[in-house]
């Protein structure tokens, strides 16, 4: 498996790069399995990757992706103290853990010290976010949040209190979302909107980007692609193809470019077509092949605004063993969810100045 860098850039007209360096830790399924605990977590805290999209404002949804591996450092405070986050284009709110909190998945991560910080603020307002398998609950805070080198002071954040079980497994502390401001739990501004409006980076002359990358890290022409809703990253997928035949997304549908979704997340009838297609049979929830088949399996295309984005079988497939698990998984609805799977192979570029999404081949 080709493990590239997760790529997620907050982007208008590049002159000055700001790099957040991204790592690849353990997966909370990678953790699980070696103790022996996998299958009984996957029972009592069941995958549904489509929970996060069909929240109203206010209340948050989102999901427990135990294949999650990417995370970065920001820092926040004065003394800054420092956050492993996951950089998440299908959310917009910033929180991590607190003192305050006793839960499990609090108790194993680094907790943020209000009474060690000279610019700490209480927002005085609440903060609930769902998950589909339980909740976090908080408070809403201000604080000089440093990301990539860039100090954003005054930036709204969320503290929590308590956590979902399934977090404590999860190498990340918290969550810093990149979708639209209007999707944000509590009104809380996003950080990237923040650095814009108070002119620490220009909307039309600058980018932000995390994960560390330039034109170096991609070859040929970006593809861009125009936002269907500015809400999520969404735009709109023409087909998905296996030797130039249609085997999923007929006549079109919705995608939301996703760093904080590890698979590529279909309906339920497409994604067992794309496994039919590969060879897959379904074994314990998971659609798997034997690992010395990889050679011989086809790639998947999935074609967006006209162009050609190719997915090889090393790209699709994690070993496990003698058998490789397949990176397509389905969700509860219509919607697609194109996650790491996707964006290894893909350079990826989120332009809120012109509403579009870049893609280009990674190298």
């Amino acid at each position: 498996m080709k493990w590239a860098i997760v790529l997620c850039a907050m982007v208008a007209l590049s002159e000055c790069l700001v790099r957040v360096p991204l790592i690849k830790g353990k997966t909370a399924r990678e953790s699980l399995e070696e103790k022996g605990l996998w299958e009984e977590y996957r029972k009592r805290y069941p995958y549904n990757p489509t929970d996060k999209f069909g929240y109203a404002v206010g209340d948050e949804q989102m999901t427990n992706d135990a294949d999650l591996a990417y995370f970065g450092v920001i820092s926040i405070g004065t003394p800054p103290q420092s956050f492993k986050v996951i950089f998440d284009t299908g959310s917009s709110n910033l929180w991590v853990p607190s003192v305050y909190c006793s839960s499990a998945a609090c108790n194993n991560h680094q907790k943020f010290s209000p009474s060690l910080s000279s610019t700490y603020k209480n927002a005085g307002k609440p903060l609930r976010i769902r998950y589909g398998t339980g909740s976090m609950t908080g408070f809403l805070a201000y604080d000089t949040v440093e990301v990539g080198g860039i100090q954003v002071p005054k930036q709204i954040f969320g503290l929590s209190q308590t956590e979902a079980p399934f977090m404590s497994h999860m190498k990340a502390d918290g969550i810093l979302g990149l979708a639209f401001p209007r999707l944000a739990a509590s009104g809380a501004q996003p950080v990237f909107n923040n650095m814009v409006k108070q002119g620490l980076v220009d909307e039309s002359y600058s980018e932000v980007i995390f994960g560390g990358v330039d034109n170096s890290h991609y070859t040929g022409a970006i593809t861009w692609v125009p936002l269907s809703a500015e809400t999520y990253w969404q735009i709109t997928v023409d087909s998905i193809t296996v030797n130039g035949n249609v085997i999923a997304c007929h006549g079109g549908c919705q995608a939301i470019v996703d760093t904080g979704t590890s698979l590529i997340i279909g309906p339920t009838s497409d994604i067992s077509s794309i496994n039919s297609a590969v060879g897959a049979t379904m074994n314990n929830g998971d659609a798997v092949v034997n690992c010395k088949d990889i050679s011989s399996m086809p790639d998947i295309t999935i074609n967006i605004h006209g162009h050609a984005f190719t997915l090889p079988a090393s790209t699709y497939l994690h070993s496990q063993g003698y058998s490789c698990r397949t990176g397509f998984s389905h969700g509860r609805s219509n919607l697609w969810i194109l996650g790491d799977v996707f964006l290894r192979e893909y350079y990826s570029i989120y332009n809120m100045a012109d509403n579009s999404v870049g893609l280009a081949k990674s190298v």
